[in-house]
């Protein structure tokens, strides 16, 4: 059975790591060695040493002492012995305690049958009575210095014993680290060559399969569509070469393809784009038209013959639609769908038709944009339809006025002259009736309100405003929603934002209700904040919050009339944000939306600039 490519790799590298793994286990058995050694060295000796220099310091006291009583100090002397008598035999038992080497013990013995001689022989001295003041200083040189030099003498051979013990201690270990730097070298050695040995083993295993490769798809980019590479083994190096064979005879059979078929293809492509209904012109990367269709050439008004080579502002003067063609062409992102903005006028005669356009990018490759096409749409019949909606909309919304102008009235009077005979059941039912009225003359006010908008009719007192005032009004409107809901309101505003043209009154409306939009789909704790930035023509203006968002098949009908998104409040009736888009169009702005479903949103519109209209 043959063995896969990744079997070998494995097998072959599975040996560097079983030595590199037993190489860290002696590597961990050596550091023990030494972690022993070293631990002997204090363990064992540094104890004795400790104790060894503390019984020479309490001996070497207790004969001060002595000298003190001789210099005429008895009672400072007496007390300066008796101090260091237990502290000389505590060290002297902890000595005995840690005895480990040879010759030990014997020291200790020897230190501590000499100290107790040097004890008696210094009672004599600390009792004035048993020795008089003239035999005083002969006694000490003849009976006691002796003892004591001896004594000290004891404590430093037992000292120099264990220091001793230390240094061949650390020899020891120093030979122990000596051989395990060795043998870690020749191990690590040892597995370094073996890795190298396997890697270029392996390297050409996998190299020469490759390199076959490589130079066939040198010689398919060179047109030799015949090469094949030998595919000797059945690993994945020979399905490669497997894979290679047959991609190059279907590039050779694409390649002896008949012309006639790729031409007739073609064919059948113009064909079906002539024959569409809707107008397609294509551009290139300097918005001058390569090809269109017989209805684009219908609505252009051209002769299919004359178009080729003219910019595309020569068969349609039209801003918006440049605009967005340089965007498209600069960017090569698709520009928003729909909308009042992306529709165009064209009068021949008395006739007046409406078209929706859209532009789409051409790219051959990622970043390199080739043109773009534009798509132009018959929408006529729509908006004539949304034309009669409207004027059927303001029409009914007249007729409703006045009769709910007067059932708010008769309320009233029915109140006023019957408020000392009601229950409070009917109380309360005139209370809902006067509610649910006052919800009415406002939803009729706002339907007259987006009627006149719609037909240019309501008043803009369009003058150069400052934002941050109509900000802070609009936060203040909604703080006490927005605290009842425990959310957090804020405004986010450079300290030199420009100056608009704008009817602060409306403006103020506009970001009213985007707030009050964005406190009812927000969950408690979440924010919504205010924001500003400025461009060279416009300042923008940002409502964004971390509420549950609006899915993408409804945000291209966000801001039409009576429109819901789903899960929208329920009392609604969809006009909040048509009113919106009315208003920033009356201010020649653009109104907008970026949201994800459970990501929040973010409402966007623009304004002039004053310092640049």
């Amino acid at each position: 059975m043959k063995l896969s490519l990744r079997y070998r790799i494995l097998s072959g590298y599975a040996l560097v790591l079983l030595l590199l793994f037993f190489m860290m286990l002696f590597s961990l058995f050596t550091l023990q060695r030494l972690g022993r050694a070293s631990a002997s060295i204090l363990r064992e000796n540094y104890r004795s040493i400790i104790a060894a220099e503390h019984m020479i310091a309490a001996i070497e006291r207790q004969d001060s002492a002595l000298l003190l009583i001789l210099a005429g100090f008895p009672e400072e002397g007496r007390a300066q012995f008796a101090r260091n008598l237990p502290d000389f035999m505590q060290w002297l038992g902890r000595e005995k305690d840690n005895i480990t080497i040879e010759g030990e013990a014997e020291l200790a013995q020897r230190i501590e049958s000499g100290y107790l001689s040097y004890s008696e022989a210094s009672q004599p001295l600390l009792n004035a009575a048993l020795v008089g003041p003239e035999r005083a200083g002969g006694y000490y040189h003849q009976s006691v210095l002796p003892l004591f030099l001896r004594v000290r003498q004891s404590c430093e051979d037992l000292r120099e014993l264990n220091q001793l013990t230390m240094y061949e201690s650390s020899e020891r270990a120093r030979h122990v680290a000596g051989r395990a730097t060795a043998s870690l070298l020749a191990t690590g050695t040892a597995v370094i060559l073996l890795g190298l040995f396997f890697s270029f083993l392996l390297s050409n295993l996998i190299v020469r399969p490759l390199a076959r490769v490589i130079e066939g798809i040198r010689a398919i980019e060179k047109g030799n569509f015949e090469v094949e590479v030998a595919s000797g083994s059945g690993d994945e190096l020979g399905r490669l070469a497997s894979a290679f064979n047959s991609m190059a005879r279907q590039l050779r059979r694409f390649h002896e393809l008949n012309i006639g078929e790729i031409m007739a293809e073609k064919k059948k492509s113009e064909t079906i784009i002539q024959t569409i209904d809707d107008g397609i012109v294509v551009l290139d990367p300097e918005a001058r038209v390569t090809d269109l269709n017989l209805k684009a050439a219908e609505i252009l008004g051209v002769e299919p013959a004359d178009f080729r080579g003219q910019h595309l502002l020569e068969l349609l003067a039209n801003e918006e639609v440049f605009r967005q063609l340089k965007k498209v062409l600069a960017e090569g992102k698709l520009p928003p769908a729909g909308g009042e903005e992306n529709t165009l006028t064209v009068e021949k005669g008395e006739d007046r038709r409406y078209y929706q356009f859209l532009l789409s990018p051409i790219q051959h490759k990622p970043g390199r944009i080739q043109g773009a096409v534009l798509l132009l749409r018959d929408v006529t019949r729509l908006k004539e339809l949304n034309q009669l909606k409207s004027e059927f909309i303001m029409k009914a919304s007249h007729e409703l006025k006045n009769p709910l102008t007067g059932l708010t009235m008769n309320i009233a009077l029915l109140r006023e002259s019957a408020s000392g005979s009601l229950k409070d059941k009917e109380r309360q039912l005139l209370g809902n009736a006067e509610e649910d009225l006052r919800r009415l003359r406002t939803l009729v006010n706002d339907l007259l309100d987006l009627s006149r908008m719609e037909a240019g009719k309501l008043t803009m007192e369009i003058g150069t405003a400052s934002l941050a005032p109509i900000v802070e009004k609009a936060l203040e409107a909604m703080r006490a929603q927005a605290e009842e809901a425990a959310i957090a309101i804020s405004a986010e505003l450079p300290a030199e934002l420009p100056a608009v043209l704008a009817d602060a009154n409306k403006i103020l409306w506009v970001l009213t209700n985007l707030v009050a939009n964005a406190l009812r789909y927000t969950p408690r704790g979440g924010f919504v904040r205010i924001l500003a930035e400025q461009d060279e023509a416009a300042v923008r203006v940002e409502v964004r919050d971390n509420g549950q968002g609006i899915p993408y098949e409804d945000q291209a009908r966000l801001f039409e009339k009576f429109f819901q998104a789903r899960g929208g409040a329920s009392g609604s009736l969809g006009i909040g944000l048509a009113i919106c888009k009315e208003i920033i169009r009356a201010h020649r702005g653009a109104i907008w939306v970026d949201s994800a479903p459970g990501q929040g949103s973010a409402f966007s519109f623009t304004l002039p600039r004053a310092d640049r209209s």
